[in-house]
């Protein structure tokens, strides 16, 4: 909300009446200094993209995840992982998948079985 009213900076205060924010809050939010959750995003988004970068930009979320657990030892959880790189625009590479060639038209009927025809038929020997 308050990103909102940043940008509208004219009409703080209705705005903030609109919103049903206070007008001195939004200015205490501008002045407060980054969370140390947010400065935290922001170093292991850099370590994140630097990952990401050394696959050949071939790693997803959760080749991310395991990387920055078993190779660098970070303790982070892959949900975080995912919207770091989603907020970086970051995406793995989807697995190739084999086309499927033989489509089984409408009119066509399951070819019989042989096997159990040629038992049935051997039985009575």
């Amino acid at each position: 909300m308050f990103r909102f009213i940043e940008r509208e900076k004219a009409l703080v205060r209705t705005a903030s009446r609109v919103l049903g924010v206070s007008h001195a809050g939004f200015y205490a939010w501008r002045t407060r200094p980054k969370s140390e959750r947010a400065l935290g995003d922001e170093v292991l988004s850099s370590i994140i993209a630097r990952i990401h970068t050394e696959s050949r930009r071939t790693y997803g979320a959760p080749r991310v995840h395991a990387e920055l657990r078993l190779g660098s030892g970070i303790r982070v959880g892959r949900k975080r992982v995912a919207r770091l790189m989603r907020q970086q625009g970051l995406a793995g590479v989807h697995r190739r998948r084999r086309p499927r060639t033989t489509i089984r038209g409408e009119v066509s009927s399951a070819v019989p079985d042989l096997v159990c025809a040629a038992t049935k038929s051997t039985r009575h020997l």
